[in-house]
């Protein structure tokens, strides 16, 4: 199969040499029956775990019905979820699409025809460094990494890029040419760096004092990774748009964005839209996973379990790591050394990990995940790099 792959498909990911065929739970089975436990949730996908069975007895019903009807129509279950994450979010509209990628290039269109039409100025975005916004153009341009960005030149202008968690810095960026600011409050794929909350109330107020736009980038924090349902309520911000994806549907693609009805205001029908965003069979598979995750996060159960496995990782006493750090059910390691080596070791243990920015392990269990499987994972990390401190 892989030979297969590698003939037919576009080679622009760098995979693992393991055919996956079935997944349930916590658990995932390649092509051999050999089982892994998965500690990266298909990128912070799949948080109510692999095939969670209200989600797929959702899915099948659905299925039974309507699959796809296009947005020329109404369609009960994307009514409903709409209504479910605007109650859930205290904004006040959504918008569907089919990816994180699509809901950034959501927030870029409403915050620039926001600004033209109801601020009457054209101006920039600021984002920050290390984030990870996606890699269509709008979503790449805001994405400040010479990696991704290299070779796709000419992007979009309208960026400005600031040091993240740095107080000064942004005091200083911000001018009268700033129509929003968009952050992830932990920043995944730039090593799983958590935003201070002196630096995130900072943003709030420079945001409300000079009537710029906040955005929350949710597609990794959102739906529970953090412990609660969004990442931002951890701070006690209120967004003006937020955008989501990832876990949003339990493992079939989805995005969204949640904005303030201010913002719709400048919005006039034909400005955006999608063909399947919000179809009728996604969206139930949301439904139904909202109703796990809303579950799963009560009590502050994934805080609490956060906070076992970050306890339970700071106990590994080695010189060549540099910090353990996350928030929730994600959570970083950062080592001295790429981190590649680990990943391919702990893979023939049975365990699915995955680093980013080179040097940083990243942990995003299903949020079922129990302290048994986190002990089962730390102790064979715990091996792994005992070879390498010797």
């Amino acid at each position: 199969m892989i030979e297969l792959e590698r003939k037919y498909h576009l080679q622009v990911y760098r995979r693992y040499p393991v055919v996956i065929v079935k997944g349930r739970g916590m658990e995932v089975y390649d092509i051999n029956n050999k089982k892994y436990l998965d500690f990266i949730a298909g990128i912070g996908v799949n948080n109510a775990g692999h095939c969670h069975p209200k989600i797929v007895e959702a899915i099948k019903n659905q299925a039974e019905n309507l699959i796809h009807v296009s947005n020329l129509f109404y369609n009960i279950p994307q009514i409903e979820l709409a209504k479910r994450l605007v109650g859930l979010s205290k904004l006040d509209k959504a918008f569907f699409c089919n990816s994180g990628t699509e809901a950034i290039e959501g927030v870029i269109k409403f915050a620039r025809k926001y600004a033209n039409k109801i601020l009457n100025k054209k101006g920039e975005i600021i984002t920050f460094y290390n984030a990870f916004h996606g890699r269509t153009y709008g979503a790449l341009s805001a994405t400040p990494k010479d990696r991704i960005r290299e070779g796709f030149e000419p992007l979009l202008e309208g960026f400005k890029h600031l040091p993240f968690n740095n107080i000064e810095a942004l005091k200083e960026g911000v001018d009268n040419n700033t129509i929003a600011i968009m952050l992830e409050l932990v920043q995944g794929e730039g090593g799983v760096n958590v935003a201070e909350m002196e630096f995130v109330k900072t943003i709030a107020d420079i945001c409300e004092d000079k009537n710029i736009l906040l955005i929350v980038d949710e597609i990794q924090t959102g739906i529970g990774r953090t412990g609660k349902m969004f990442a931002f309520e951890h701070y006690g911000i209120e967004p003006d748009m937020v955008t989501l994806a990832k876990a949003l549907a339990g493992g079939l693609p989805i995005g969204a964005v949640l904005l303030k009805e201010e913002i719709e205001k400048a919005l006039n029908y034909g400005d955006h839209g999608s063909t399947f965003g919000g179809n009728p069979l996604v969206c139930s598979a949301a439904l139904a996973n909202l109703s796990v995750i809303e579950e799963l996060i009560r009590d502050n159960k994934v805080l609490k379990k956060g906070e076992y496995f970050l306890n339970r990782l700071k106990e590994l006493d080695y010189e060549f790591i540099k910090d353990v750090r996350g928030l929730g059910l994600m959570i970083g390691v950062e080592l001295e050394f790429n981190g590649n080596k680990i990943v391919e070791e702990m893979l023939k243990r049975g365990f699915l990990i995955n680093c980013t920015s080179e040097k940083v392990l990243r942990f995003l269990p299903p949020l079922i995940v129990e302290k048994e499987e986190i002990d089962l994972l730390v102790d064979n990390l715990n091996e792994v790099f005992k070879n390498y401190s010797e």
